[in-house]
C-alpha cells in the first residue's frame, strides 16, 4: 500500500537540540499578564493559553500571518474541548495530566480548573476580593462576562450576559496577553510575577536569564506535556534554548543576521528586505501583512477633527496611489481600507468580514481620491481657509519616513503637522492610558484595516476603551450592540458589512496604506513560514517556538 505523503514532509525531519536566536527590537518590560497589555512581552514562552493553532493546517488554507484565528481552525491546548450547553454558557474541559513547571512554590503540581478561575478573577475581579487589573478590566468584551467557576477539577464554566457564541469565542480565545495563566502560589508569595525570577508556567520553556536591554534566555522544560501534531511520537520542544536578543537598531540587527548570529528578524520594512536581497540572497524573506492599515488617528472629540469636513479634507490631501508607487515601489495595493482588513476579496482569514475597495460605490471612492483642490474647499467651509497647525504622537518603532511624506502632502493644503515621536512604552502611557494627546496619534487599534478578531474590534469604538479615539457615536455603539444580540454568523457578518461602510464614510481615521513587512529567516530555521508578524506578538511563543527546529547540519555546512 502506498504511503500518503503529508504536505509538511517536504520540510524535512525535525531535529532536536541547538539554540534559536530571535531579534527583539525593544526592551522587555514586564513578565506578568496582569500588567502587560500592549507592552513588550515574552511570558507566552512559559505560560500557555486554552487554545492553539492547527499545526497540520495547510498554509494555502490558513497561514496564521494575521491575528484573527477563525474558530474552525482553533485547537485545544490547555483545553481539551469546549461546548455551549445553553445560550451564554461556555464550558471548557481541561486536559488532564498537565503540570506546572517544577519550580517553587508550585513544585510541579497539576494544572486544574481552579487555576483558570483564579486567573480570570485576578484580571477582572469577578465575585471576589481580588483587585482587578486596571489594564484588563476596562476592556468592554469582558464587561459581558458574569462569572467563571470550576464545576469540577477539570471543568470551567464561563457565564456571559450575551448568548452570541461567535462573540464569546472571539473574546475568550483570541490571542491576547490576558489569555495565559500564571501560578496562584507565585502571586500570593511575591505579590505579582513582574520579576523575571518568579516566572513559572506550564509551557515548553523555562525562563533562565534576563538582562534588561540585552537579552532573555529560555531553556527546554524537560517535563513539558505536548507533542508535535505532525509527528505525534515527538515530544516538544525541539530546541534546547531560545535566546531573545534585544537589538533596537536595524543596522546592528542586520549585521548580526549576515553573520549568522540571529536566526529570525521580524518585522523589517520592504526597503530593508530589498537591500538585503542584493547582498544576502541566501537569507529567506517572507512577506508579513501589517496587522492594520497605517493611519492617522485623530481625537474625534477635539477641534478641528470633530468636523467631518476636516477629516475628509485630510484624506483628499494624500495621494495614496503615488505613495504606493514611489515610496512602496509597487509592493502594496494602492487602496484605502474600511474597518476590516480586506483589500482583496480573496483575503483568506478575513474573507466575508470586510468591505473590499473593489466593492465600494463610486461616491465613496471619490472621498478617498487625491484631490487637493476639493480638500482646500472643505477646509474653508469648515472655517479653516488658511489651514491649521496640528501634531501627531507616534510610536517611534513605526515608519517615521512615511510620516514625513504625509506631512508634506498636508502642508500642500495648509495643514502643518508636527511629528512627535515617543518610545513604545512612553507612547502607551501617554496615548492609550493617559489620553494626553490632544490632536492625533498613530497605531490606534480602533483604526482602519485591522486583522484582529472582528467582533472584538468593534469594542474599540466604545467610550472608555483603552484604545478609544474618543468617538461618541450612537450608530457605532449600535453595531456592537447588534452583534452581541445576534446568534447566527450570517447575521453578524451582515452587520459588520454595514459597519465597514459606515466607518469608511465617517473618516474616523485617515487611511493610508497597508504594506507588507518582511520576516528575515535563516535557511536552517525550519517550521517557520511567517506565522507571526513580530517576535513580540504574544500569540506564538509557547506554541510555534516549541515546534520550530534548527537544521544543524545545514547551519554547519553554511559556515556557522
Amino acid at each position: 500500500m502506498k504511503t500518503k505523503i503529508a504536505w509538511w514532509d517536504k520540510l524535512g525531519k525535525p531535529q532536536y537540540g541547538g539554540e534559536m536566536v530571535l531579534r527583539v527590537d525593544r526592551d522587555i518590560v514586564n513578565f506578568d499578564p496582569y500588567y502587560s497589555v500592549f507592552l513588550s512581552q515574552i511570558f507566552w514562552a512559559w505560560m500557555e493559553p486554552l487554545t492553539k493553532n492547527d499545526w497540520t493546517a495547510d498554509p494555502g488554507v490558513i497561514d496564521y500571518k494575521r491575528l484573527f484565528r477563525p474558530n474552525q481552525h482553533r485547537k485545544g491546548q490547555l483545553a481539551e474541548s469546549w461546548d455551549f450547553p445553553e445560550p451564554g454558557t461556555f464550558v471548557v474541559h481541561l486536559r488532564k495530566g498537565i503540570h506546572w513547571q517544577d519550580i517553587p512554590p508550585v513544585n510541579g503540581r497539576e494544572f486544574v480548573a481552579d487555576d483558570v478561575v483564579y486567573h480570570y478573577h485576578r484580571l477582572y475581579g469577578l465575585d471576589s476580593d481580588i483587585t482587578p487589573s486596571p489594564h484588563h478590566v476596562s476592556l468592554p468584551e469582558f464587561k459581558q462576562l458574569i462569572s467563571v467557576t470550576a464545576a469540577d477539577k477539570y471543568t470551567v464554566v464561563f457565564k456571559w450576559k450575551v448568548s452570541n457564541p461567535e462573540y464569546i469565542m472571539q473574546s475568550l480565545l483570541a490571542p491576547h496577553p490576558g489569555q495565559v495563566f500564571e501560578a496562584r502560589e507565585a502571586v500570593e508569595k511575591w505579590g505579582d510575577v513582574s520579576d523575571w525570577h518568579h516566572a513559572i508556567g506550564t509551557g515548553p520553556f523555562i525562563l533562565k536569564d534576563f538582562v534588561s536591554g540585552s537579552s532573555a534566555t529560555v531553556i527546554r522544560n524537560p517535563n513539558y506535556w505536548d507533542t508535535d501534531e505532525r509527528y505525534p511520537q515527538n515530544k516538544l520542544p525541539y530546541v534546547d534554548t531560545v535566546k531573545f536578543t534585544i537589538i533596537p537598531d536595524d543596522n546592528e540587527a542586520l549585521s548580526a543576521m549576515r553573520a549568522g548570529k540571529v536566526d529570525l528578524i521580524s518585522p523589517v520594512s520592504f526597503k530593508i528586505a530589498r537591500e538585503l536581497q542584493k547582498t544576502n540572497p541566501e537569507i529567506l524573506q517572507i512577506p508579513i501583512p501589517f496587522r492594520q492599515t497605517i493611519s492617522l488617528d485623530p481625537r474625534i472629540d477635539k477641534a478641528p477633527f470633530n468636523d467631518i469636513r476636516v477629516r475628509k479634507a485630510m484624506q483628499l490631501a494624500i495621494d495614496l496611489p503615488a505613495i504606493a508607487k514611489d515610496y512602496y515601489l509597487g509592493t502594496v495595493e494602492p487602496y484605502p481600507t474600511a474597518f476590516v482588513n480586506n483589500l482583496s476579496p480573496n483575503t483568506k482569514e478575513m474573507k466575508g468580514w470586510g468591505f473590499p475597495y473593489q466593492e465600494w460605490p463610486q461616491d465613496l471612492k471619490d472621498e478617498f481620491a487625491y484631490n487637493p483642490k476639493a480638500a482646500k474647499k472643505l477646509l474653508a467651509e469648515a472655517g479653516y481657509p488658511g489651514g491649521f497647525k496640528t501634531n501627531i504622537v507616534a510610536d517611534n518603532a513605526g515608519d517615521m519616513e512615511l510620516l514625513q511624506i504625509i506631512k508634506t502632502y498636508l502642508v500642500g493644503v495648509g495643514i502643518d503637522m508636527e511629528i512627535r515621536p515617543m518610545d513604545s512604552v512612553s507612547w502607551y502611557d501617554y496615548v492609550l492610558l493617559g489620553h494626553k494627546h490632544d490632536q492625533m496619534s498613530q497605531r490606534c487599534e480602533a483604526a482602519q484595516g485591522h486583522s484582529y478578531d472582528p467582533i472584538r474590534m468593534l469594542h474599540g469604538l466604545q467610550v472608555g476603551h483603552p484604545t478609544h479615539q474618543m468617538i461618541d457615536d450612537p450608530i457605532c455603539d449600535s453595531f456592537y450592540t447588534r452583534c452581541l444580540a445576534a446568534t447566527k454568523l450570517e447575521d453578524i457578518v451582515s452587520i459588520y458589512r454595514e459597519a465597514n461602510e459606515y466607518m469608511a464614510r465617517q473618516h474616523y481615521s485617515i487611511s493610508l496604506l497597508k504594506p507588507n513587512s518582511y520576516a528575515l529567516c535563516q535557511p536552517w530555521l525550519k517550521g517557520y513560514s511567517g506565522q507571526f508578524g513580530t517576535i513580540m506578538m504574544y500569540t506564538v511563543l509557547s506554541f510555534d517556538l516549541a515546534r520550530f527546529w534548527i537544521d544543524q547540519d545545514l547551519k554547519k555546512n553554511m559556515g556557522h
